[in-house]
């Protein structure tokens, strides 16, 4: 924050100058640096005197890269999974819950969605919060709420108490998204913050794997039982395990700090500077003293109002007002120029690239059960998507005319673990690649790619091909969604990126509830269209990140 006198100017030791230079669309700061004055003998930075002044890319590079790094990384990572583990959890819970819940398609489209209704909700919400309040403690309450919620879920009786839950679960979950990679981002030097980035990417595919191997072994066992009238099954012992990881995670985060990039652009310097420090004893093992940075130099976003430089000199107003009031000011500044740009594509391609991903990916596991009842019942001969669905929802387990059966085939949660498990290559290669190649490549690449596999969903004629035609939509959707996460946290500036995130991440929760409910709709009555739709999406979403600026192994905002 710069100090303003409005009496006349003192001599000082040195002189403080704004430089409001702006080197290209990727540089929207304006840095305040120190020039000493003529009776100061000037000090070389580099050589690690005491006076050593530091921006933050220097200061966290100065820290080293090692064992801190690797914690937040396992945290921030645990984090991403266990967010993809109760997202995802639901479309392995469908095929058993269907009969507890009475379901039919069309329920089961807005039991997928509602989850997506609720982190709308909880993305704005948490997203702002973060950047008033800071992302580490938003992150704990949201942990906590999140394991909660799923804990109440798993003991609900009827389907609109687990609706309920559901959606107090989705906007906890809101909030993990946008914050925790907004947290993470802002802990990693220039040089790895792609590669890394795209690690914890990676725990998604993680979170993915678990789901499925840990379906495989409850779901089909049996477990559990019913006294007077009260059930709890394996689905819902099911349900309980997914709770686990958020309770660890609100346990983990106690051991690490806020984040330091925040603390600088809130004007807490001193705490940043400690928080550097504490990296710097846990990656180098030497003492704090030794960490050569002593002053952080202080940068200030141009399009920040000149009046908020002031601000501190007004009368204070409580935490709650000034929450709100940053609140509104965060949203307002996203939607005025330069920001607007970024805002407007940030949720175009989160729409577009969600519908895709939640929408197909959501369903697998349902599409999987299908083809198995046709194979096992036609001894294996071929049909198309839409034949296999006109049956099954005619003649079989999901029409009227035969009652509800909610046991699932062994085969239907290999399919699954295979089909999630094909990303793992893709996500390997989005590591070693994202820093070389960019962020524009992969997502462009990716969602034509899963657009192609979309689209050939509809010529698919037996279990196989839908197997393999799934485990490429998988594999590649997981890389575009690595890119994804990378280019719309590095695009937008510290004090706006936590909100920025959110209200991209509303956008695609929003992508997410229109791809389930359309797809539920859509499949059962005009079975071709979804694929198409979501190929055409997919396609348009990804070119529009050409008009974003290049954000690869450029300096945090």
């Amino acid at each position: 924050m710069v100090e303003t006198d409005p009496g006349p100017k003192k001599p000082h030791n040195c002189d403080v100058k704004r430089d409001h230079q702006l080197n290209g669309p990727d540089s929207k700061i304006a840095e305040l640096s120190v020039v000493p004055s003529l009776k100061t003998p000037k000090s070389d930075p580099e050589k690690g005197g005491n006076s050593e002044k530091a921006d933050f890319e220097k200061a966290i590079e100065l820290t080293g890269y090692g064992r801190f790094h690797y914690l937040l990384l396992a945290v921030c990572g645990l984090v991403s999974t266990s967010e993809e583990m109760d997202v995802i959890s639901m479309s392995f819970i469908l095929p058993s819950a269907q009969c507890d819940l009475d379901l039919t398609t069309q329920t089961k489209g807005w039991l997928n969605s509602i989850i997506f209704i609720g982190m709308m909700v909880g993305a704005y919400a948490w997203g702002s919060v973060a950047d008033s309040l800071g992302r580490k403690r938003v992150l704990i309450a949201i942990s906590i709420i999140n394991a909660l919620a799923i804990v109440a879920s798993s003991f609900s009786q009827n389907y609109a108490l687990f609706m309920v839950f559901r959606f107090i679960n989705g906007a906890a979950l809101g909030g993990s998204g946008p914050v925790i990679w907004s947290y993470f981002a802002e802990f990693q030097p220039k040089k790895k913050r792609g590669a890394m980035l795209s690690f914890m990417a990676a725990f998604w595919t993680l979170g993915n794997l678990f789901v499925a191997g840990l379906a495989w072994v409850i779901i089909p066992s049996e477990i559990g039982g019913e006294t007077g009238g009260f059930v709890y099954n394996s689905w819902r012992i099911f349900l309980l395990v997914m709770s686990l990881p958020s309770f660890l995670v609100a346990a983990l985060l106690f051991l690490l700090p806020e984040s330091p990039k925040f603390l600088i652009s809130t004007g807490r310097h001193d705490a940043a500077l400690e928080v550097f420090k504490g990296i710097y004893m846990m990656n180098t093992g030497r003492s704090k003293e030794e960490y050569p940075v002593k002053q952080l130099l202080v940068e200030t976003p141009l399009y920040t109002k000149p009046e908020k430089a002031i601000e501190a000199n007004k009368e204070p107003k409580s935490k709650m007002r000034r929450m709100l009031s940053d609140i509104v000011e965060h949203s307002k500044q996203l939607f005025v120029p330069p920001i607007l740009k970024f805002t407007t594509i940030s949720i175009t391609i989160n729409f577009t690239f969600h519908i895709g991903y939640y929408g197909l990916m959501m369903w697998f596991p349902e599409m999987f059960n299908r083809f198995d009842e046709w194979s096992r019942t036609h001894d294996n001969a071929p049909a198309d998507i839409c034949q296999v669905t006109a049956f099954v929802t005619q003649q079989g387990t999901h029409s009227s005319a035969t009652s509800c059966d909610s046991h699932i085939h062994s085969d239907v949660f290999m399919e699954s673990l295979i089909t999630v498990a094909a990303a793992i290559p893709s996500n390997i290669f989005a590591v070693l690649g994202m820093d070389r190649l960019g962020r524009k490549f992969f997502l462009v690449f990716a969602t034509f790619s899963a657009g192609s596999c979309s689209a050939a969903m509809y010529f698919v004629y037996n279990k196989t091909n839908n197997l393999i035609v799934s485990a490429i939509f998988s594999s590649v959707i997981s890389c575009g969604n690595a890119s994804l996460d990378c280019l719309i946290t590095e695009v937008f500036p510290t004090n706006l990126r936590a909100t920025g995130v959110a209200i991209s991440m509303v956008a695609a929760r929003l992508g997410g509830i229109i791809g389930n409910v359309v797809i539920a709709t859509l499949l059962d009555s005009y079975c071709p269209a979804p694929t198409f739709i979501v190929a055409v999406l997919l396609a348009g979403g990804g070119l529009m990140c050409l008009f974003l600026p290049n954000t690869t192994r450029q300096a945090l905002q």
